[in-house]
């Protein structure tokens, strides 16, 4: 049980942690036992009013813990000493999402119209901002950021129901996929980097193929022109996945690549087959919205966090 809605879940990289975001703290959970190992909480912000930690996520070596918050500041956390270690300051919104890359050199954070990419070692930033918001919405503020696989592109989904794809490395959009019909809350790449699922607030899952990626990455510097020209060529979505009753607010895929799971605002949290789109089984118990969910690395372990002060952890076997 937490103090208020639970905003965000994630696992540590190894499997044995799973990090909540509430009102005000973030919390480090033993998956095997349930336990709490750990409670953070920036004293310095106060005692009064709402501070929602939005989006948590551990470094790939399980010592940091990033959190990001309702007043714009990206804290990363030292957890052995319960301290913060860093603050980034740059956005001008609420932090929505947070992802480290593979090596945990760069921590990935999206909020109101930019990504923010962060240097952990020498502590420089940059900024990919949306310069051609879609036609659904003037508003394109991200809510949501996933990194390939192979650490070179991070997707974004935004509110003007595009989903776009930037080569972090020199910050070009190389990818613009359009097809959800309202805002989309949540991106997830596959384990092989070649598919990206999205989730939206039409109730759907759009399953995309992005597997072009590396060869547009090798042939860049001789072909800049056709490169930036084609970068809606192949943006295909081979697969729907309808079943939800109300907005799909969190999506992920298996570390096998066989589910795609996602969490919705009718309460649901639904596995489906990631080669059909053929819903497999509903996961029910939550009295309100799942705002999260993240499958372990370590395999047949579900964690959803929800409107209800609750955040469960589920065991699912693949037999």
């Amino acid at each position: 049980m937490h103090e208020s809605v639970v905003c965000c879940v994630r696992f540590s990289a190894d499997g044995k942690y799973l990090a909540t975001g509430c009102n005000r703290t973030a919390q480090i959970y033993d998956t095997k036992t349930g336990q709490k190992t750990c409670v953070l909480v920036d004293e310095a912000t106060g005692k009064s009013g709402d501070l929602y930690i939005r989006s948590v996520c551990f470094s790939p070596d399980g010592k940091f813990l990033a959190t990001g918050a309702e007043d714009k500041q990206i804290r990363i956390w030292d957890i052995g000493k319960k301290r913060i270690r860093n603050v980034f300051d740059g956005h001008q919104q609420e932090i929505d999402s947070l992802k480290f890359s593979p090596g945990g050199r760069h921590l990935v954070s999206g909020s109101d119209g930019s990504i923010g990419i962060w240097d952990m070692v020498d502590g420089t930033s940059k900024f990919l901002t949306i310069d051609d918001p879609g036609p659904s919405h003037s508003n394109a503020g991200i809510t949501s950021v996933a990194i390939s696989p192979n650490g070179e592109y991070v997707a974004a989904g935004s509110l003007d129901t595009v989903v776009r794809i930037w080569c972090i490395d020199n910050g070009e959009l190389v990818k613009t996929l359009r097809g959800h019909n309202d805002s989309v809350y949540s991106v997830a790449f596959t384990p092989d980097g070649k598919g990206l699922v999205s989730g939206s607030l039409d109730k759907t899952l759009k399953y995309w193929d992005v597997g072009a990626l590396g060869r547009w990455r090798r042939r860049w510097p001789m072909m800049k022109g056709y490169y930036e020209a084609g970068r809606d060529e192949g943006n295909r979505c081979i697969m729907n996945f309808t079943g939800h009753k109300d907005y799909v607010l969190s999506v992920a895929v298996s570390h096998d690549g066989r589910w795609v799971v996602s969490g919705s605002k009718d309460r649901g949290v639904q596995f489906w087959d990631a080669k059909n789109a053929v819903v497999q089984c509903m996961l029910q118990g939550h009295k309100n919205s799942v705002n999260s969910i993240d499958l372990s690395p370590a395999g047949s372990i579900l964690a959803t966090g929800s409107g209800d002060w609750l955040a469960r952890i589920w065991s699912y076997s693949s037999v």
